[in-house]
């Protein structure tokens, strides 16, 4: 579970060398920063709109122990009232970022549900694809992806949340319809990473009990991906505005690495970089 600073995984994804091997293969969770280079996002919107504070915020959490860069210009916030923009406006604000954050050194992914957005950001240097909608809302993802033959975030999602419904059932249907269109479009498996999608489509204790009960999508036999980071659960349990949950989150993250996280996803890299580190190392000595 320790995250790390070492930068031979990067070092292998801009050669060529496809980033997700190096990354998934160590004893402990690869760190992904977000970057939202957005007005409205749920935690940060607007910090980061300008490209200069972008790229340093970039660096910064490269500095602390990033193991990619998670970069998305149009929010997907998800409680609902994320204002949709255009391919081009999300490219405009992608532009002046992306091709220098892909030349610090660690991969970069491209949040972006629509193909145009993501085939132009590996074009300029995007390594991986993070669609929220896991390949369902636009047929063009999955073969888009497969034929850059790029590793895919597979994130489950419903347009509303309903809390009578059995959430984990849900998610296994979810990303078996997700695997069917990936294997119909000829993504490979090795490229395709799930998400079960903390906060999106779900109530609080929804969140909750994904986040319990995380070990059950091991019979996918994929690697999972968590991003548990100031969303709205935290406050559910300790009323907490999204900057005041670092301790939920971490809270959240440790125990999501302790049921299979291999990815974590989060705003506050340092931090993180340093819970898993200890997390880890407490229980090297068990």
């Amino acid at each position: 579970m320790i995250a790390t600073t070492s930068r031979s995984a990067p070092a292998a994804a801009l050669t060529g060398s496809p980033p997700l091997p190096a990354l998934l293969s160590r004893p402990y969770p690869a760190v992904m920063g977000v970057l939202n280079v957005t007005p409205d996002s749920f935690s940060d919107g607007g910090r980061f709109l300008a490209p200069e504070r972008a790229l340093a915020q970039a660096r910064r959490m490269i500095a602390e122990g990033a193991d990619i860069i998670d970069i998305g210009a149009e929010s997907t916030r998800p409680y609902g009232d994320a204002e949709p923009v255009s391919v081009e406006e999300e490219l405009q604000r992608l532009r002046p970022v992306l091709a220098e954050v892909a030349s610090l050194g660690i991969p970069v992914s491209i949040d972006s549900m629509k193909p145009a957005v993501v085939a132009w950001a590996l074009d300029a240097g995007a390594a991986i694809a993070n669609d929220v909608w896991g390949l369902q809302r636009d047929p063009g993802m999955a073969r888009l992806v497969a034929a850059r033959r790029a590793p895919v975030i597979v994130m489950h999602n419903r347009d509303r949340a309903e809390p009578d419904i059995d959430i984990m059932r849900d998610i296994a249907a979810f990303f078996a319809r997700s695997l069917e269109i990936a294997a119909k479009a000829g993504v490979s498996r090795e490229n395709i990473v799930l998400d079960p999608g903390i906060g999106f489509g779900k109530t609080p204790e929804q969140s909750v009990t994904v986040l319990a009960r995380l070990e059950e999508l091991a019979t996918f036999g994929l690697p999972l991906l968590v991003g548990a980071s100031r969303k709205r659960f935290i406050n559910s349990i300790v009323p907490s505005e999204p900057h005041q949950r670092l301790g939920g989150s971490i809270a959240a993250h440790l125990l999501a690495a302790e049921g299979g996280a291999r990815i974590i996803r989060t705003h506050d890299v340092s931090e993180t970089v340093q819970a898993l580190r200890v997390a880890a190392a407490i229980g090297d000595q068990r």
